[in-house]
């Protein structure tokens, strides 16, 4: 019996989705990977926002400045919505080139929206620190997710999935 198309594709995005996510919550993995990973997106977002308030530095995963400080903790990343949406497209039954492409270009769209959520949330943090809360674990959280799934679905319109019949 072959499964369909559909039920294949759910299979594997939840296969690809646990075997990308349970490393991750692994110490090694932790220490090792995202880590630096999160040093590298404060110091990228501590230079953004040097461009729009002086003083800020970056001290291993933490965002200070005079009139703020933040650790880029769990969430802050990015990495569930690069995870969730690296998993959908490799899950994608299309060219493994064209998965490549999609997952690499995906994977650095989410990147560079969240650096906005980053230096956004910092200055509302600064300027409006009312306002850093719900910005933070409700807002944003939603627009990252919300591009990841809309460029999934973007990339996938029209898209013939690889032996469909044309």
């Amino acid at each position: 019996m072959a499964l369909s198309p559909r039920f294949r594709f759910l299979l594997l995005f939840f296969v690809l989705l646990a075997a990308f996510e349970i490393p991750l919550l692994l110490e090694p993995v932790d220490r090792l990977l995202v880590q630096p990973f999160t040093h590298a997106i404060a110091v990228v977002s501590g230079a953004a926002l040097n461009l729009f308030a002086s003083g800020v530095r970056v001290a291993g995963t933490m965002i200070i400045s005079p009139c703020f400080s933040v650790n880029m903790d769990h969430g802050c990343k990015g990495l569930e919505a690069t995870v969730f949406l690296v998993a959908a497209v490799l899950a994608f039954p299309a060219t493994g080139r064209a998965r490549l492409i999609a997952a690499a270009t995906g994977m650095g769209l989410v990147q560079a929206v969240n650096l906005v959520r980053v230096v956004s949330l910092y200055l509302l943090g600064c300027y409006q620190r009312a306002w850093f809360d719900t910005f933070h674990l409700a807002i944003w959280q939603t627009i990252v997710f919300a591009v990841a799934i809309l460029y999934f679905a973007s990339w996938t319109r029209g898209r013939t999935p690889a032996g469909a019949p044309q």
